[in-house]
């Protein structure tokens, strides 16, 4: 028997990509064998099969590094699961594919009150950004918080988690049906920053106050605009640069607004400390079975629809989460 996934076999254009067989793997030490169910879709998995991310895995792989399956095989010194368990977890490759190994520690087991679909949404862009907003703004209630890229998939999660803790949010996205969509996760100001200029608009709705912490997953111009609207000892998070354009920030504004910028770097922090990762994820994982959290998934695409569900995250479509959906 043969497992499938969407293999890379070079690095480049995601249209290289191709459905493939391969042995299913074996767990060594400290590793399951996951049969996946539903895998995720994020914005780094393109940056990988480009070669444009910090790490490069050997190659040929099946791409995906986020999912959510069911245990087939464990291997030695895993305690605490067995065989027939339901999991989700995170690794570097193996997500878009049949049967997966991931790392005991990066394991999460599921309570019964939360699906698969949950279960695949969650670890990396809720991981991420509840890193960025807690463990390192050390966010409290009552602050402002702009969310830039607000209805992407580690953005929503900020609207979200940032609203929940209490924190007044200004949510901006590309379009009215994003805008929307951050409405009902918590946003209490929506900025449409394709249709407004987004200077005189934060500076509108946040006053000489200023904002409390900027969480930038775009780059690009967006970020030099939102930190000068920071407030006195803000902080402004570096997730990422969907922008296309890492920016360069005048270092005199930091001193100015004695403000932070901090990089939050969620699988660095995985590897560094990975019992504190883990319980990040177990406090995610019981509000999403409280119904505190609940991941928006706009779009399940087939296996063999892999490579257009990349592009759909490429093309900047998403709301939310994208997930691929293993055959049974």
């Amino acid at each position: 028997m043969k497992a499938k996934g969407l293999m890379c076999h070079e690095l480049g254009a995601i249209e290289n990509l191709s459905l493939a067989d391969y042995d299913i793997p074996v767990p060594h030490e400290g590793e399951i064998l996951i049969q996946v169910a539903m895998a995720a879709v994020n914005f780094p998995d393109l940056l990988i099969v480009q070669g444009l991310y910090q790490a490069r895995p050997e190659l040929p792989f099946v791409v995906g590094s986020e999912m959510a399956g069911i245990v087939q095989e464990v291997g030695e010194q895993v305690p605490g699961i067995q065989v027939g368990d339901r999991i989700a977890g995170y690794a570097r490759t193996g997500a878009f594919g049949t049967h997966a190994i991931i790392r005991a520690q990066d394991a999460l087991l599921l309570p019964a009150d939360v699906t698969m679909q949950q279960a695949a949404a969650f670890t990396v862009t809720y991981g991420t950004s509840y890193h960025a907003l807690v463990d390192r703004a050390q966010l409290q209630a009552g602050e402002r918080v702009v969310v830039l890229g607000a209805a992407g998939g580690v953005g929503l999660a900020a609207v979200e988690i940032a609203a929940m803790l209490g924190a007044e949010v200004i949510a901006c996205a590309s379009t009215s049906e994003k805008l929307e969509l951050t409405k009902k996760y918590g946003a209490t100001h929506t900025i449409n920053y394709t249709e407004e200029d987004l200077a005189p608009q934060l500076k509108e709705i946040l006053g000489r106050r200023g904002a409390d912490i900027i969480y930038d997953p775009v780059g690009g111009d967006y970020s030099e605009i939102a930190f000068r609207r920071l407030a006195y000892g803000g902080r402004h998070l570096v997730i990422g640069f969907t922008a296309g354009k890492i920016p360069n920030l005048p270092m005199n504004l930091p001193l100015l607004k004695s403000a932070a910028l901090m990089g939050a770097f969620w699988g660095a922090f995985c590897s560094q400390f990975p019992e504190q990762a883990k319980q990040n994820h177990e406090q995610i994982l019981s509000w999403i079975a409280d119904q505190k959290l609940n991941p928006m998934v706009s779009k399940v695409f087939p296996l063999s629809e892999g490579v257009a569900a990349l592009n759909w995250v490429g093309d900047r479509k998403a709301l939310g989460k994208i997930l691929i959906k293993m055959p049974s």
